[in-house]
């Protein structure tokens, strides 16, 4: 149980990384260099201690439980590249935005992918 909390704890703050990251771009505060690292870091070390403390044998709830937040912030970023392209939104940069969007949706897609064979077995 300890690890579990511990792993969905480093998971948020490695979302919250990502949130921070995305909101320098959007004109926040401008990040450090460490969030770049702990975003990835955070959430992948999270998740695997999640996974493995899960007592869900096909692992789907926990996984799912870090890869729709990934992709949710993936589509955010996304959205938010759309709108400084289209000259809707005032960007100071865009390298978060396309970190969060590539890491963050690369993730969160696999995350949301995997999981579901037995359901297709019948």
């Amino acid at each position: 149980m300890v690890v579990f909390v511990a792993g969905c704890v480093l998971a948020l703050l490695g979302l919250a990384s990502a949130v921070m990251l995305m909101g320098g771009d959007l004109g926040l505060q401008a990040p450090g260099l460490s969030l770049w690292v702990l975003f990835p870091l955070f959430t992948l070390v999270g998740w695997g201690l999640v996974v493995t403390a899960s007592r869900d044998p096909m692992v789907r709830v926990p996984t799912r439980l870090v890869a729709w937040p990934l992709l949710a912030l993936a589509l955010v970023a996304a959205g938010a590249l759309v709108g400084s392209s289209a000259g809707l939104l005032q960007v100071s940069s865009h390298g978060a935005l396309w970190y969060v969007l590539v890491l963050g949706g690369g993730v969160g897609l696999l995350g949301s992918l995997g999981g579901d064979r037995s359901s297709q077995q019948g």
